[in-house]
């Protein structure tokens, strides 16, 4: 097969032959590349990233790793999670539909009774009002607050208090199966 010639490559040799030349890679093909400067590895895994979950600039991970969220979501973002849970939401099922399966280990209790704790607490400062009725402005007030570390404690504490409970309806709902 005979090798490709770029004007580049004739001005790059210097007098040696073509066929002494490495041969191309798939970045001499193209003009541009993911992140200019990068390996092709790392251009590969930051596209990669960027494509499976959706959103931002190639950082974050794939569905199901876990990413801290620094802030909130603003609305273009959010759409954007929207889009790429529309496309997943079969592997999202099937997920759901195995994890039904099994028995919630340790940690998933805990995170559970962490969720009922803020949920208790949210219901005692929005006076039994539903977080649906709220505006994004009051719940993004009321995010900020369940952030102080004078709550976080108390959720805590709420927390440990409530994982027997958790724990009691995660096995009801297994026998129940």
């Amino acid at each position: 097969m005979a090798k490709l010639l770029r004007f580049k490559d004739i001005l790059e040799m210097d007098g040696q032959s073509p066929l002494d030349q490495k041969p191309l890679s798939l970045n001499d093909m193209h003009s541009t590349e993911y992140r200019p400067g990068e390996d092709e590895l790392t251009n590969y895994r930051a596209y990669r990233r960027k494509r499976a979950y959706g959103v931002g600039t190639g950082e974050g991970g794939y569905v199901g790793e876990s990413v801290d969220a620094v802030e909130a979501l603003n609305v273009q973002q959010r759409m954007a999670r929207s889009r790429m849970i529309k496309r997943i939401k079969n592997k999202l099922s099937l997920g759901r539909r195995r994890a039904k399966m099994k028995m919630a280990d340790k940690g998933k209790l805990e995170k559970r009774a962490q969720k009922a704790a803020r949920k208790l607490i949210v219901k005692k400062i929005t006076k039994d009002l539903p977080k649906e009725k709220l505006s994004m402005a009051r719940k993004a007030e009321i995010e900020k607050r369940l952030d102080k570390p004078a709550v976080k404690a108390r959720i805590k504490m709420l927390a440990k208090r409530l994982l027997p409970k958790v724990r009691k309806a995660e096995v009801e709902r297994k026998k129940g199966q």
